[in-house]
């Protein structure tokens, strides 16, 4: 803990030093070696010993971890590196590789500028690897290469010289073309990474060794001399330190917060009014207003709620009063903290351009923005929402074994969904039954693990699937009257356009975006015409839909215009056919008669009379049982390519192709989600003699075989104990 504290009085004095910080993080697909990287470089800064290094696996400090030698949570440590004379600090967030945990990748990205991307030179370019990278991209994060496991293309396939700079020519190749896919076009060329240029390292992370094109050149090392050197059992660490290569490689490609800021500012911050606000991000000025972007909330036992973000602006100062925007409450900072892995280093003050930790700030989310008082009133949005690439299909109920632990058991659900934003927690207080939601099994487990630890006792249900219902076609005007009979309500359904639907989902437009740009924004890119891109009533930025108000002279409807809204929110969350979410639906009201008398117009006759007009025009309009559906990625032995296909196949997915990347083959296709639970893996195992390895990440909803739907919406009714028939429109039509 002393070493810690001496880096650490070291690096608050480079802090201030904004030309000498670098923000970064290490992403890949699952088992690349991320959180062995970045053991070596704790090595190289001289936070654990080099015989510890690729071993103790600091970052990955929580007993989860470490028992399943993987990381679920982004971890981050402060670095002290020298090079050629001068002194850098190096914020570092070590970030999960399994796609289940990827919202930790997602909401990290938004407090680094650079990110180093791992890939495993036996197995390359994966699926993890596209989604970490675009995800980068599309935060205007830089992403540089580093190509790990050379010595496995040394000494496990045996590969001459010639073959394996092939293999590092086509990673090269395929990452580039990731860049050239997804990033902006102002960084498609300046982004792309090459040898030439050191923003490509190679080597091993496990044996400590790695370089670059210059460190190559100055040693004098060719490839021939890294498999002699193999032969011999030379090791090569002490020679040629792969904390030297990659951190290398971030002083000379990641820019300073000074430089970043000076374009992702645009990006990622929605208030376009205050320019000087703007300016002062921009700047990353130390004395500007206090503006800090919050990427990650934890709880802890003993400190409580500990936030982390950056400083985009200003100097963050212990005892300051601040405004959290989202939440709309002002709380005070207690204590300021640098990251040191599982450690924190108290710092009074943190100026622009680092990432902190701050204790006090109990009501602050992830994707939260912190502010001074003084500028409360000039910020209305703050930073974009952070967007993620997963959703959460996979479900499970949890029940109390003592029923008086019920209270403790949904807070402590609760205050998992506030650290991790992809699980999702319906509690039904009249049934006391409690779901979670989780982007996968694994993500479930995980989060069963945390809940155990708390002391809890509790029975978990079988995982089950999230469905979403929505509609093929539109129907035609559908009344609906209240039940004392003296309120009607007359509504249309139809289909959402896939781009509005994205927009919404991609947080692209929601509840705070201003009337006159969301009209323009949903004309413009979206499509609509111009009467409903002006007469947007509620966005339902939860399911991704739509309530339009195309009423002309409506008497008494802004007095009911709230319960219009609950009604509309009510549907969307239980749609007709089994009280699954609704996605992609337009809902537009074009009448009403409300009764003059507010006594006959409360909630119990607007709200529920909503919800039947919705039902009835939906299931009017030709409904549909959607389904989360995988993209696969299974890497297998060429010989074994043909049971593969044919178990994805007997799974009801599809093969959209094979890769060949010498010894092994890559199988690419889609799944859907209900076809992995249960003997999945093991029918894998077993067909392939357990020598293929496999991920999945979501990729759409698509609409189910009807047969099939039939019979999933019959069990999803029976589960949820509703009547066991699907029912139809005429139930919730009225006729004049």
């Amino acid at each position: 803990m002393q070493k810690y504290k001496k880096i650490v009085d070291h690096l608050k004095d480079l802090m201030g030093n904004q030309e000498n910080i670098r923000n970064i993080g290490i992403m890949a697909h699952v088992d690349h070696g991320k959180t062995t990287l970045s053991d070596q470089l704790l090595s190289g800064a001289g936070m654990i010993s080099d015989k510890m290094a690729g071993e103790m696996l600091m970052l990955d400090y929580l007993e989860i971890e470490q028992m399943r030698q993987m990381t679920v949570k982004a971890a981050n440590v402060s670095l002290y590196y020298q090079k050629d004379g001068r002194e850098y600090a190096i914020n570092l967030i070590d970030t999960p590789g399994h796609i289940d945990f990827t919202g930790h990748v997602t909401r990290s990205l938004r407090v680094i500028d650079g990110a180093i991307v791992v890939v495993d030179a036996v197995e390359e370019v994966m699926v993890q690897t596209e989604t970490v990278t675009r995800q980068a991209l599309e935060e205007r994060v830089k992403p540089l290469l580093f190509i790990n496991k050379i010595d496995r293309l040394i000494k496990e396939l045996r590969l001459t010289p010639q073959e394996v700079q092939k293999k590092i020519v086509r990673i090269i190749k395929d990452f580039n073309n990731l860049i050239e896919a997804y990033a902006e076009e102002q960084f498609k060329d300046s982004w792309k990474v090459s040898w030439e240029n050191d923003s490509v390292a190679l080597g091993s992370a496990l044996h400590g060794w790695g370089m670059n094109n210059s460190i190559s050149q100055k040693k004098g090392i060719k490839f021939s001399d890294i498999i002699k050197a193999y032969e011999e059992g030379t090791d090569l660490k002490p020679i040629i330190p792969v904390y030297d290569a990659i951190l290398d490689m971030v002083i000379r490609h990641i820019p300073s917060p000074k430089e970043a800021q000076s374009y992702r500012i645009d990006k990622i911050w929605r208030d376009k009014e205050a320019e000087d606000i703007i300016n002062a991000m921009k700047n990353c000025d130390p004395n500007g207003p206090l503006v800090i972007g919050v990427n990650a909330v934890k709880v802890e036992p003993q400190a409580g709620v500990v936030v982390t973000g950056r400083v985009f602006s200003g100097t963050l100062r212990e005892g300051e009063e601040v405004y959290l925007v989202n939440a709309r409450q002002t709380q005070r900072v207690q204590q300021a903290s640098l990251y040191m892995g599982p450690y924190r280093i108290r710092s009074e003050q943190v100026p622009a351009g680092n990432i902190v930790a701050i204790m006090g700030l109990s009501y602050a989310s992830p994707g939260e923005t912190v502010i001074t008082q003084d500028i409360r009133d000039r910020v209305i949005q703050g930073f974009e929402s952070i967007k993620y690439v997963t959703e959460p299909v996979v479900t499970v109920a949890i029940e109390p074994k003592k029923p008086q632990d019920l209270p403790k058991l949904v807070d402590a659900i609760r205050r998992l969904t506030i650290q991790d934003p992809n699980l999702i927690m319906i509690h039904n207080t009249e049934t006391g039954e409690i779901l979670l939601k989780g982007t996968g099994q694994l993500h479930l487990e995980i989060a069963m693990y945390e809940l155990q630890k708390e002391g809890l006792e509790f029975e978990v249900g079988e995982p089950t699937v999230v469905y979403r219902e929505s509609i093929r076609g539109s129907s035609d005007v559908v009344l609906a009257k209240s039940p004392n009979k003296l309120n009607r309500i007359w509504v249309t359904a139809a289909r959402l356009d896939d781009k509005v639907v994205n927009m919404i989902k991609m947080r692209e437009i929601d509840e705070r975006t201003d009337r006159r740009t969301l009209a323009t924004v949903l004309r413009e890119r979206g499509g609509m015409e111009t009467e409903d891109a002006r007469n947007v009533m509620k966005i339902d930025e939860e399911n991704y839909n739509l309530l339009i108000n195309r009423t002309v002279g409506v008497q008494r409807l802004d007095e009911v215009k709230e319960l219009l809204k609950q009604g509309f929110i009510w549907s969307m969350k239980e749609g007709p056919l089994a009280g699954e979410p609704v996605m992609g639906v337009v809902i537009r009201l074009v009448n009403a008669m409300i009764h003059e008398d507010p006594a006959h117009r409360g909630p119990a006759q607007i709200t529920p009379t909503m919800r039947r007009a919705i039902y009835g025009a939906m299931l009017s309009s030709d409904p549909v049982l959607l389904e989360p559906v995988y993209e696969i990625q299974v890497s297998t032995p060429p010989e074994l390519i043909g049971n593969v296909i044919g178990l994805i196949s007997q799974k009801r997915g599809k093969v959209e192709g094979i890769e060949e990347r010498g010894r092994i083959s890559i199988v690419k296709g889609q799944i859907p989600v209900r076809e992995t639970l249960g003997t999945f893996s093991n029918e894998m195992r077993s067909v392939t003699s357990g020598r293929a390895f496999w991920q999945t990440k979501f990729s759409h909803w698509e609409p189910m075989p009807k047969n099939l739907m039939i019979e999933t919406i019959m069990e999803i009714r029976r589960r949820k104990g509703m009547k066991e028939e699907i029912p139809r429109a005429e139930e919730f039509m009225d006729t004049l």
